[in-house]
């Protein structure tokens, strides 16, 4: 998808500095050094969960290589009260929002746990697996902030596939009923799996929140500063009062789907070169440059953090320890029933069996 008129961009592809008359960024150099910092780790956590997964490490990994700015621009714009809910892609939402309980998302896709951390510590939902329900948990923590008085928003991250599923126009509809503080980001990466957009509809995702009858945004999800301001002013929105707001971010999935997915079948090399050159990460060290900001010690500096964040990554994965048999039942009812305990017996006597022949 080529950029429109409504589409917000505060950075040009060669990194030059651009005015709009609604979205600013009053960042402090420090922090904008410090976005390029998040981006280049967030991209080298990827980069290992794939090549983790390629080493048999991991069962599973959904790569979100391309689409960091959307991601540590989104994050970087929230509170640490905001409630965000992931799909499943979202680890450098993670990492902006918990730091390395991102590992926690690597023992997710190991099977070596199930969940993987206590949402309320940063207020970060788990990940959800099925595709839109996270739209409707949001919704239904915002209606009940809202209820509590408390001036929060919650944050629903979902793909451009996910607004082909019920749940996600039922969030829409909710949330405008309601008047809820919530946020819609979706960051459109032009692919639902094998299907491209075009196949998925015929008009742009943000253009869907006027008719249930709120405000969309599009903008240019590989510009970290303009999704950083888009996603502030629709967090503050409702915060305020004012109710949600959809953003659909316009990126682009460089990788696969997943790691069981091959991109080549369905997608042209040309393609994929053409949103390389519009990647995030060097659109922005470019505006760093110009800015005057950008400096090999910087550059030394960042790429040993991720050079640090790569190899605990690796050392936690390779030693995480299988989960307990228990955790079959510990976490499936606050009261477990009597025929899920029968049944935790019988496999505990079972398992015993293979213990005394050990």
């Amino acid at each position: 998808m080529d950029q429109t008129d409504e589409q917000v961009r505060l950075l040009g592809e060669d990194g030059t500095l651009l005015q709009h008359d609604t979205y600013k960024v009053d960042l402090t150099d420090e922090d904008l050094c410090d976005l390029y910092r998040q981006l280049v780790v967030v991209r080298r956590i990827d980069v290992e969960g794939n090549n983790l997964q390629r080493q048999g490490q991991l069962g599973i990994w959904a790569p979100c290589l391309g689409q960091e700015a959307a991601q540590v621009g989104s994050a970087r714009a929230l509170r640490p009260d905001d409630f965000v809910f992931p799909s499943y892609r979202e680890h450098g939402v993670v990492y902006v929002r918990a730091g390395m309980e991102v590992l926690s998302v690597l023992g997710l896709y190991r099977g070596a746990n199930l969940s993987g951390w206590d949402p309320q510590r940063h207020k970060l939902a788990q990940y959800s697996i099925p595709i839109g329900t996270q739209a409707l948990h949001a919704v239904g923590y915002a209606i009940g902030a809202k209820w509590d008085g408390a001036e929060v928003c919650a944050v629903a991250y979902f793909g451009d596939g996910a607004t082909s599923e019920g749940d996600v126009s039922e969030a829409f509809n909710f949330a405008a009923v309601h008047s809820a503080p919530v946020v819609f980001f979706c960051q459109n990466n032009q692919w639902a799996i094998s299907v491209p957009l075009a196949k998925q509809m015929a008009g742009p995702v943000y253009k869907r929140a006027f008719g249930f009858g709120f405000p969309g945004v599009q903008v240019d999800g590989n510009d970290v500063l303009a999704v950083y301001a888009v996603t502030r002013a629709a967090a503050e929105r409702a915060r305020d009062g004012a109710g949600p707001t959809l953003i659909e971010a316009i990126t682009y999935r460089l990788g696969a789907h997943t790691t069981t997915d091959d991109p080549t079948r369905y997608r042209t090399s040309d393609e994929l070169d053409m949103w390389k050159a519009r990647e995030p990460i060097g659109r922005y060290r470019a505006f760093l440059e110009r800015a005057g900001l950008w400096t090999e010690a910087l550059e030394g500096e960042v790429q040993a953090e991720a050079d640090r964040v790569a190899a605990e990554v690796r050392a936690t994965v390779e030693h995480m320890p299988d989960p307990p048999l228990s955790d079959l039942v510990d976490h499936v009812y606050a009261d477990p029933p009597a025929t899920l305990m029968a049944q935790w017996r019988q496999l505990e006597e079972f398992e015993a069996q293979f213990q005394a022949e050990g």
